[in-house]
């Protein structure tokens, strides 16, 4: 069969697509009786899907229906689903997105927090791209922790195994249906997904050519611990240093604001670098002869809290766990999670399925618990390894980045991670540079959203919706960055963020904002108007 390959413009962004002459719909016809050769594969089905096909997934946990309950498909794809045994007692299900537009490229989907929930709207953005994509369900289904539960092989799967398994699983139907192998590898995820991608680098170094690696939940065991430490700080509601979620939302959040916002020059609600903000929250205490019920300000243990929610976790020994959360990342959808009056459920979980066992008291949990749960450090969960050497040498590269404004995982651990690569392989930053590049995505909540310009490709959402060439430009979504870093030695030096009015793109675009690779810093000149990308430099 005669198979032309040429380069064609795709929507006009320096993406190619490759062409192939072969009959896509009998491809996929025959799919599913090829891949059921594949080792300890179970297919479910393989089906064609046309573009603008609305899917939903009435087989997945309804836990994970707040991921995706649906998804529409943007590309004709051919969907394979299947099983892989991983051990007598653990298995992963995965897909794979084959589509009709095929650019030779091949890319894994990440997961989050705890789950086994699969990432519908990544792996329909990445097909629309022409990526052949697969996105795997972690090894058990659902949100919660429980399938843990002395089953070291399910762990093993949420850990590493899942990913790694998908990845190998899916290159080899890719090489089926197209009878052709791909000819670059990428993995695109965010959180629990950034770890994973840290994960492969370190664990599977030639699994991809270039991983973009969102807010990673690097540091993994401490961060359990981290999150379950502001139970500890603020107690339940009846606790004297409780505090409100419209206390930290209005009067604890407008007053870091009011010291803090203008220290880059610009009072627009976003601050730019929160490590300059040295927050002192004993401002907002009462007055003497104030009513003890105000919610107008602070008691004196309340600010104490507040001081001690904003600093960072040292163990008994006095070493550093975790960094302190960071002034300005107060969230109406996290509030709740992590100041709310009960112990974070991806800790408890944790805690209670992997650590110690269901009847462990969460809320009793202290250092000495946390520096137990850091030594335990099941299959390296930790994915704290600053050797990327293997990575490296075989021209590798990672682009991560972190909402500063991230309430779930602090960005300062995504600092403290690259010191730690920097310090363990020997390297300057413009070494580092050369395989690996971090951005500070200013006023970016988790993973997305936030008050700052935090859309940059990173999902389909963060690539405002839609596919044009303005969303797909290499300068403003890294995605595309990394494709042009690894296809065209064309590493990114900035990444231009927009933010649209009320986060919807059909109200235009409210300012832009370009976000520097670490350690340089976005500075606003103080003279042009701050909403130009141009009146920022980096620093």
């Amino acid at each position: 069969m005669v198979r032309p390959i040429y380069l064609a413009s795709l929507l006009s962004t320096t993406l190619y697509a490759l062409t192939i002459a072969f009959d896509f719909d009998s491809a996929c016809g025959r799919i599913a009786s090829q891949a059921a050769s594949i080792a300890n594969a179970t297919i479910f089905f393989a089906d064609l899907v046309p573009a603008g096909t609305n899917l939903t997934f009435p087989d997945q946990d309804p836990s994970c229906a707040s991921t995706t309950s649906f998804q529409v498909v943007l590309a004709d794809m051919c969907r394979v689903s299947l099983n892989v045994s991983t051990s007598d007692r653990s298995g992963i299900t995965m897909e794979t997105w084959l589509p009709r537009n095929w650019t030779g490229r091949f890319l894994s989907t990440g997961n989050g927090g705890l789950d086994g929930c699969i990432q519908y709207v990544d792996i329909a953005y990445t097909t629309a791209l022409g990526f052949a994509s697969v996105a795997a369900n972690n090894g058990h289904n659902g949100t919660s922790g429980e399938l843990f539960f002395n089953n070291p092989d399910v762990l093993a799967d949420f850990v590493y195994r899942s990913i790694h398994t998908n990845v190998v699983v899916g290159k080899d139907i890719t090489q089926m249906f197209y009878d052709t192998p791909h000819n670059t590898s990428y993995y695109l995820g965010c959180s629990t997904g950034g770890r994973e991608g840290f994960k492969s680098v370190q664990n599977f170094p030639d699994d991809f050519d270039g991983v973009v690696a969102g807010s990673p939940a690097v540091n993994f065991n401490n961060l359990m611990s981290w999150s379950a430490r502001f139970y500890n700080i603020l107690g339940n509601s009846s606790s004297p240093t409780f505090i409100t979620s419209d206390q930290w939302l209005g009067l604890i959040h407008d007053n870091i604001l009011k010291q803090c916002d203008t220290i880059d020059g610009v009072a627009d609600g976003i601050i730019e670098d929160p490590n300059l903000c040295d927050y002192k929250p004993e401002e907002l205490i009462c007055s003497p002869n104030t009513g003890t019920n105000n919610s107008d300000c602070l008691t004196v243990v309340q600010a104490a809290a507040v001081r001690q929610v904003f600093s960072p976790m040292y163990d008994l020994d006095g070493n550093l766990m975790f960094p302190r959360q960071q002034p300005g990342s107060e969230n109406a959808d996290f509030i709740g999670l992590l100041y709310g009056g009960e112990v974070f459920e991806y800790s408890r979980d944790w805690f209670h399925y992997v650590v110690f066992n269901p009847s462990f008291d969460v809320k009793t949990a202290n250092l000495t618990d946390y520096t137990f749960v850091e030594k335990l450090n099941p299959f390296n969960i930790a994915t704290f390894n600053g050797n990327l050497s293997d990575f490296q040498s075989r021209g590798g590269k990672v682009l991560t980045y972190h909402g500063q404004a991230d309430m779930l995982i602090s960005p300062a651990d995504t600092e403290l991670w690259y010191n730690h690569i920097a310090e363990t392989m020997g390297l300057p930053p413009s070494d580092i540079d050369q395989f690996m590049r971090f951005f500070r995505i200013s006023g970016m909540s988790h993973c997305a959203n936030g008050v700052g310009a935090w859309e940059i490709g990173q999902t389909l959402p963060g690539a405002s919706g839609i596919l044009t060439s303005e969303t797909l430009d290499p300068e403003r979504n890294v995605l595309t960055a990394m494709v042009r870093w690894v296809e065209e030695g064309v590493a990114p030096d900035r990444i231009l963020g927009t933010k649209h009015v009320n986060d919807t793109t059909e109200l235009g675009v409210e300012f832009r904002r370009r976000h520097c690779r670490y350690p340089l810093r976005s500075t606003y000149d103080r003279k042009g108007n701050s909403s130009d990308p141009d009146s920022w430099t980096c620093q």
